[in-house]
């Protein structure tokens, strides 16, 4: 048995333990994704306010960043096929919903990986409660015997440096985008800056 496996066990004996966690953990491991959603609003609200195109570039590229992340981590964890701790594993406690689909990596935590990179873009606190919610998220996984803990960790950091690495190469072009926008209508949601003002022709002078 290896470490990944007695960690498992460690952790599914903890929820074996608690009892009365279940139902709030269970709750937060299936639908904690609102939780993320509502991050990147706050995400969203506060690049706004700063008024800086970087800054709300990163914010609108959080969810696609996340969405990204998962688009990359389907093949990864088709080719890799590990079955659910579930499957495998005789007399654990499984809070999970029963799944065919492959274990590693978790696409939960490659979700909340990916969200809480592109929010340390915005702002570090943002950043540092979003990794918080995200270690959680992780945890939760493993604690419902979703995944075995290899899985969430590898979502992490798949999640992480997926959507790092896709705002380094789409930057320029999403600071440009948002620049562009703040001439149009959509300026409004994308920044409380006024807008600026055309120069008023100067007077003639007096003969």
């Amino acid at each position: 048995m290896n470490t990944d496996t007695h960690l498992f066990l460690d952790i599914n004996a903890f929820a074996r333990a608690t009892p009365w966690l279940h139902g709030i953990v269970w709750v937060y491991a299936n639908y904690g994704i609102v939780l993320f959603a509502a991050l990147m609003l706050v995400g969203w609200w506060i690049a706004r306010g700063r008024a800086n195109p970087t800054m709300m570039a990163a914010a609108l590229w959080a969810p696609l960043g996340m969405l990204l992340a998962l688009g990359v981590n389907q093949p990864i964890s088709a080719m890799v096929g590990e079955p659910r701790p579930y499957t495998t594993l005789g007399n654990v406690l499984v809070l999970a919903h029963r799944s065919h689909d492959p274990s590693f990596p978790s696409d939960h935590a490659v979700m909340a990986g990916a969200v809480a990179a592109a929010l340390f873009l915005v702002s570090r606190r943002l950043g540092w409660l979003a990794a918080l919610a995200a270690v959680v998220m992780a945890f939760s996984r493993v604690y419902i015997a979703a995944h075995y803990p290899q899985d969430v960790a590898a979502g992490l950091a798949v999640g992480a440096v997926v959507s790092l690495l896709g705002f380094w190469l789409v930057r320029q072009m999403l600071v440009w985008l948002v620049q562009f926008a703040e001439r149009t209508p959509l300026r409004l949601v994308l920044t409380t800056a006024p807008p600026p003002t055309a120069p008023t022709p100067a007077e003639p002078m007096a003969s």
